[in-house]
């Protein structure tokens, strides 16, 4: 795909919405963190369902270590892998607390030390808590950048270094966003929604639908 379709494809779903954010409820850094942490192979809504009950009553690294394992378990006990979820959250708020005074450190290299936390949860945590311009790349990203053609790689490393190269600065705090949003809702998986997507003409997918 070349430099001007690309623009042309981030243009319309900048305009399309204009200030995206992830679909996760969260208040804070750490709830952000707690979120993303909880919502690996998990959809947003059934985390969200789960925090919704678990934030009000601790939302705080301190209030999460002070419940345990066994109490946090019940709040999110709906959510998949929640036993190793749970493992990890607890170990994650005691590193917080223990090693950066319970504050969400704005630094891959701390992040990515967290029980649970890899290279996307760390993009997602930069890029949506603090501005930075990451780009995490999920099953959604991967999907819509090698099937429109926009930045294709064999694995989500691979496609996160093209996007980083081929999407201009103005963009790059926002794509993210606008790629997982398309993904989910019109560039599905299984059927992808060509007759209602803006960038349906843009797209070098060789099987378009009518959908």
């Amino acid at each position: 795909m070349n430099k001007e379709k690309r623009l042309e494809i981030l243009t319309r779903l900048r305009d399309n919405n204009p200030h995206p954010t992830t679909e996760l409820n969260f208040a804070s850094p750490f709830e952000l963190l707690a979120a993303v942490l909880l919502s690996a192979q998990a959809t947003d809504v059934s985390v969200n369902k789960a925090t919704d009950k678990l934030f009000p009553v601790a939302n705080t690294p301190e209030a999460i270590y002070a419940l345990g394992v066994e109490k946090l378990k019940d709040y999110i006990k709906t959510i998949g892998l929640f036993n190793s979820k749970a493992e990890n959250l607890i170990k994650t708020c005691k590193i917080l607390i223990e090693q950066h005074g319970g504050q969400v450190p704005e630094n891959r290299e701390a992040l990515e030390a967290l029980p649970g936390v890899g290279r996307k949860t760390a993009n997602v945590v930069l890029n949506t808590a603090f501005g930075w311009p990451t780009i995490a790349v999920d099953t959604h990203i991967f999907r819509v950048s090698n099937r429109t053609k926009f930045a294709m790689g064999k694995n989500v490393d691979l496609v996160e270094q093209k996007l980083l190269k081929v999407v201009p600065k103005e963009f790059k705090v926002d794509v993210h966003h606008w790629l997982i949003l398309h993904g989910r809702y019109t560039c599905v998986a299984r059927k992808p929604r060509c007759g209602s997507c803006i960038i349906e003409d843009l797209c070098e997918f060789n099987e378009k639908t009518s959908d």
